[in-house]
């Protein structure tokens, strides 16, 4: 049966790629991105221009969302000392607080789903320290932190789940990966030996909105090359 998914962030990288996977299958997706980029010319997209940080009202969307998923991030890698109490506000405001805005937005789109399924971000760096993530690991321990709490409260008419990926190829990842040299250094850290794609956290993505994931809620999976938990 064919489902209707909002996709926050989806004009490139992983929103992008599961975008493409979801209409594939004959899905509809409401695209929310500030530039249409990569979607233009998509069968099965409706597309409708926003950017997370500004003040603006989200668009309004008549009708049912079987899924919601949440994309927008930031790498804001500095030595602590560095960084200021902007930096950590304005990571906050990115990960978690425009992921809480567009939940409370569309949650009665979501409540006349059957299977309503939301799909948060996190990172590798929540659950193994890494210097200069400081800023970025506390908002997505924030992101972390809200999975569980509204997989309590949503269940059993809304599942909530959270992936947490290591560095992927995306373009939010282009200054870490933009030579020969950091993408074989960044490979080498994984225990695959490789580093991720845009379309292996989406698949990721794509199973949590569907009904194989009928049975999972309040999760955080970590699909980061054996990162998080192999050495």
């Amino acid at each position: 049966m064919q489902k209707r998914y909002l996709v926050v962030g989806a004009s490139k990288g992983i929103g992008n790629s599961l975008a493409k996977m979801l209409t594939a299958d004959g899905n509809t997706v409401i695209a929310i991105s500030r530039t249409e980029g990569e979607l233009a010319g998509m069968e099965g997209v409706d597309f409708q221009t926003y950017d997370v940080a500004s003040d603006e009202p989200l668009p309004t969307i008549e009708g049912i969302i079987d899924g919601v998923v949440y994309c927008p991030g930031s790498i804001n890698l500095r030595p602590f000392n560095r960084l200021t109490e902007t930096d950590f506000v304005s990571d906050m405001q990115i990960n978690l607080l425009g992921a809480v805005r567009v939940i409370q937005h569309y949650l009665p789109n979501l409540k006349i789903s059957e299977n309503g399924s939301i799909v948060l971000f996190s990172t590798v760096a929540v659950q193994t320290g890494m210097g200069f993530h400081a800023s970025v690991s506390a908002a997505k321990g924030a992101v972390e932190g809200l999975t569980r709490a509204l997989a309590a409260e949503f269940a059993p008419k809304i599942r909530v789940n959270c992936i947490a990926p290591s560095l992927t190829d995306t373009p939010l990842a282009e200054k870490l990966l933009n030579t020969p040299e950091k993408r074989d250094a960044s490979a080498a850290r994984h225990p695959l030996k490789k580093v991720g794609t845009a379309a292996d956290i989406a698949e990721m993505a794509a199973f949590l909105l569907s009904a194989k994931s009928a049975w999972m809620t309040g999760q955080i999976l970590h699909v980061d090359g054996g990162m998080g938990s192999v050495r």
